[in-house]
C-alpha cells in the first residue's frame, strides 16, 4: 500500500468511526464533505517522508501524527470558507461545506475537526506515552496562538500585518507541524526540521498568492482573486508577481538545503528538486472516498 493509500483509508475509517451511530446526521455529512474529496494531502505525504528519511516510514505513529494534521487543514479551510471570512463558494471544484449544509453546521465541522485530529493522536496506541504527548504538543503548537493556524486566521482581523507572519502562522505552522512530527514519530530529533517545515509552507503559500493572483477557479477548485478584494496579505501584491516567483523557488532551494544529515535524506533532497513545478501545478480535489 502506498501512503496515498494508507493516508486516505485512515482518514476514511476515522471520518466513519466519529460519524457513525449517535453522531447528528448533518454534522456528518458536514465533516465527511470537508475532508473528501480531498486535494494533494501534501502535509501527511510530508509527514510520512520526512519519517521515512529518517528511517521509520510505516511507523503507526508517523500514519496517526499525518492524519491528525491533515484533519486539522480540513478545519482551518472550513473556516477560512465561512461568510465571515473569504465567504468562499467553492473548495476544491465543490460547493464550500458552509454552502452545501449551512453556515451553522459549517462552524461544528471545523471544530470537530479540530477535536478528532488530538483524539487522533491520544489514541494512537503505538506510540509510547512520552512520544504521544510530544506529538500533541506539536499538533496544539500548530493550531493555536502565537503562531498556528488559529492565530494566522486572527490576523486577517488586523489592520496592518507583516506578510511573513502571517505567512508563518496562516500556512508555515501546519507546514513545520509536518516535518517535526514526521521526525517525533519515528524518534529522530525533531529540532532540525523546524527549518524544513516553515521554508516549505512559505513556499506554499506564495504558490497559493501566485495562484489567486493569476489562476483560474476551474483549475484550482476555489474562487481567485479574494486576497485583492478582500485586502488579505498576499506575497504577488506586496512583491510583483516576477519577485514573488523567484522568492518561491528560493524557498524550496532553502528548504532542501535545510534537511538534515539522515538516512533517507539524499533520496528527500532528491524529490525537492521537483517540489516549484508540483507547488505551481493546479491543485485539483481527488475522487470521493
Amino acid at each position: 500500500m502506498d501512503d496515498s493509500q494508507r493516508i486516505e483509508r485512515r482518514l476514511a475509517s476515522l471520518v466513519s468511526e466519529a460519524g457513525g451511530s449517535g453522531c447528528a446526521p448533518g454534522l456528518a455529512a458536514a465533516v465527511h464533505h470537508a475532508v473528501f474529496p480531498g486535494g494533494a494531502r501534501i502535509r501527511p505525504h510530508l509527514c510520512l517522508a520526512v519519517a521515512r528519511a529518517c528511517g521509520g516510514a510505516a511507523s503507526p505513529g508517523a500514519l496517526a501524527a499525518a492524519t491528525s494534521i491533515e484533519l486539522l487543514h480540513c478545519a482551518s479551510l472550513v473556516h477560512d470558507d465561512l461568510p465571515c471570512f473569504d465567504n468562499a463558494a467553492t473548495r476544491r471544484g465543490v460547493p464550500s461545506v458552509h454552502r452545501a449544509y449551512g453556515e451553522r453546521l459549517a462552524v461544528l465541522a471545523g471544530d470537530a475537526l479540530i477535536v478528532l485530529a488530538f483524539e487522533t493522536m491520544a489514541n494512537e496506541q503505538a506510540c509510547t506515552a512520552d512520544r504521544r504527548l510530544a506529538l500533541i504538543g506539536t499538533l496544539a503548537r500548530a493550531a493555536g496562538m502565537p503562531w498556528g493556524i488559529v492565530a494566522g486566521q486572527a490576523l486577517e482581523c488586523e489592520p496592518q500585518v507583516v506578510l511573513s507572519d502571517y505567512q508563518q502562522a496562516k500556512t508555515g505552522a501546519l507546514f513545520a507541524a509536518a516535518t517535526v512530527a514526521g521526525a517525533q514519530a519515528v524518534g529522530a530529533d525533531p529540532a532540525p526540521w523546524r527549518a524544513v517545515g516553515e521554508y516549505l509552507g512559505e513556499a506554499y503559500q506564495v504558490a497559493d498568492d501566485i495562484g489567486d493572483t493569476n489562476g483560474n477557479a476551474e483549475d484550482l477548485g476555489k474562487p481567485t482573486g479574494r486576497d485583492a478584494e478582500l485586502g488579505r496579505p498576499n506575497a504577488v501584491g506586496h512583491l510583483g508577481l516576477v519577485a514573488a516567483s523567484t522568492r518561491l523557488q528560493e524557498l524550496v532551494a532553502r528548504a532542501r538545503a535545510a534537511i538534515p544529515e539522515c538516512p533517507g535524506g539524499e533520496e528527500l533532497r532528491t524529490r525537492f528538486s521537483g517540489f516549484t513545478q508540483q507547488l505551481l501545478q493546479p491543485r485539483r480535489a481527488r475522487p470521493a472516498a
